[in-house]
């Protein structure tokens, strides 16, 4: 039995593309899928599946039941328990359980364009931060937020790959889900 970790994409955000969790739990179990729990609105899920898959094919099957389902596309990004566990140990950057809410990890579908983050200047955001490890980028935002000109720019970049962030609070509250 293996847990998956899914978090969907730009749902429940300023009322558009509403996914009521009990739709989404409902969904995921209907694909077979075992001891489905939600966390929050924003669409965070967690399940176990008897046989091991690969993320890029969750991924790619609750888009496709998501899009046949609700009539809008849904980009989401899978991972297993352990990595998971493993993107909470790599984080690069201080002071992430000391303010929760001001970190982020957007995680990626795939391997971003190395060219695209390469032409992203760390000093011209200062004194937000970022870095990047694998399918994922770090951000600390030491004033927060909602007035950062990098927390907008890693939202809207286009990487060629799926990206959703979640702050801190949020990637350690799905490791204790996923432990459960």
């Amino acid at each position: 039995m293996t847990r998956y970790v899914a978090l969907l994409r730009g749902i429940n955000v300023g009322g558009n593309k509403k996914v009521p969790m009990a739709q989404l739990r409902a969904l995921i179990e209907a694909l077979g899928y075992t001891e489905v729990v939600t966390l929050l609105q924003s669409g965070n899920a967690v399940f176990t599946s008897k046989a091991k898959q690969k993320p890029a094919q969750l991924e790619r099957q609750l888009e496709e039941a998501l899009a046949k389902a609700l009539g809008f596309e849904v980009g989401v990004v899978v991972r297993t328990r352990d990595e998971l566990a493993r993107v909470i140990e790599a984080n690069p950057l201080p002071g992430a359980n000391e303010a929760p809410s001001r970190f982020l990890v957007t995680f990626l579908s795939g391997v971003p364009d190395a060219k695209r983050l390469a032409a992203l200047d760390p000093q011209a955001y200062l004194p937000d931060e970022f870095r990047h490890v694998d399918r994922e980028i770090y951000a600390r935002f030491p004033d927060g937020i909602g007035t950062s000109r990098l927390a907008a720019l890693l939202s809207g970049l286009r990487l060629g790959v799926t990206a959703t962030a979640r702050n801190w609070n949020t990637v350690t509250q799905l490791l204790e889900l996923a432990d459960h």
